[in-house]
């Protein structure tokens, strides 16, 4: 039997260089990718002017666009044979615009969402932007077979629950043991005003100990001239090989997510795996759920100083309670998102 014909419309951004397409999410990378073995995945993104070439996606069929027009036509495209499925990731105007596209053609649709849109918008828009979400919220979940990260993000019907994960065995074993001469942080991701990294940055600058805060994922033009001067600050482009990014991990002590809103941080449960402890700020709260080795600071210098100072002196205890977590992987989400886009 041939495998079902599924559309993944994204609004990320990937860069094409000759026949080859890259892209900074590694999102986009490992859905499609691991996908494509039981559907015949055709990727629907943004093109960026940007000459990155992070992560490559091996993908045969891609379509990337430059403005919303050529980005609802390759869509309209794909109208071709009835029995296509469409996922949609994450909602934004591009994708608000498809799927009133896919809704008027009566197009089996599913919405997987992986954060709050009310919260991250909100931290770009300030008070307008949960008002412009939820418009775009209400018509995309109306009709829409609805996958989240997280229960809270949609709560209205039942939604399908996933857990999204990297995870596989090279990340869960042959675990280091870390120095803990001085706080070592951490942070991965990428650089956005919602991921708090900008503000986490002037935070460090005014932490007295001594301490070294590695970002990876980091572009030095993006921050304050502060920021880059400051000698406690390591900036270190995005790593695009598993034995690289686990590195990184292996010699920090403590990773922090500095994020405004988040419903499944995957970086998370890399940290977990590596067994170190991870800081978040209240914020973000909600994403402990049953996890040990997450600990919540205020977002000021002073409790962020005293949350590091807790976890280096118990340090030998927390790994202890770290081991006792149990984490999703990569091959279980997949499986998860099969059995729900063949039902």
């Amino acid at each position: 039997m041939s495998n079902k014909d599924l559309v993944i419309i994204n609004n990320e951004k990937i860069t094409k260089d000759k026949n080859t397409f890259y892209c900074e999410n590694i999102d986009i990378k490992s859905i499609t990718e691991d996908l494509s073995k039981s559907f015949n995945v055709h990727l629907i993104a943004r093109s960026s002017k940007k000459s990155s070439r992070i992560r490559k996606i091996d993908l045969k069929n891609i379509n990337i666009s430059s403005n919303i027009f050529s980005f609802l036509y390759n869509i309209v495209k794909t109208f071709k044979r009835k029995e296509t499925i469409y996922l949609i990731i994450s909602i934004t105007p591009y994708t608000f615009f498809s799927y009133i596209f896919l809704f008027f053609f009566k197009k089996k649709t599913f919405v997987y969402l992986r954060s709050s849109g009310h919260e991250e918008y909100k931290a770009i828009l300030g008070f307008i932007g949960p008002i412009i979400y939820h418009i775009m919220f209400k018509f995309v979940t109306f009709k829409s077979n609805v996958i989240s990260a997280q229960a809270r993000l949609f709560s209205k019907r039942k939604s399908h629950i996933v857990s999204p994960s990297e995870l596989n065995t090279f990340w869960l074993n042959n675990t280091k043991k870390p120095k803990i001469d001085i706080p070592r942080l951490l942070y991965v991701g990428r650089m956005k005003v919602e991921k708090g990294i900008f503000s986490l940055t002037k935070i460090v600058n005014e932490i007295q100990v001594d301490l070294k805060f590695s970002i990876v994922g980091g572009e030095p033009d993006k921050f304050s001239k502060n920021a880059i001067k400051n000698e406690k600050i390591f900036f270190y482009p995005f790593q695009n090989e598993t034995n690289s990014l686990i590195r990184f991990y292996d010699e920090s002590n403590i990773f922090i997510l500095p994020s405004f809103t988040e419903a499944h941080p995957k970086v998370l449960d890399e940290s977990l795996a590596r067994v170190r402890p991870v800081i978040i700020f209240e914020d973000i709260q909600h994403i402990i759920q049953d996890r040990k080795g997450i600990f919540v600071s205020k977002r000021n210098a002073k409790s962020l100083e005293q949350t590091i100072e807790y976890i280096i002196k118990n340090y030998e205890h927390i790994q202890k309670d770290i081991l006792e977590n149990s984490l999703p992987t990569r091959k279980d989400f997949i499986l998860q998102m099969n059995n729900i886009l063949r039902s």
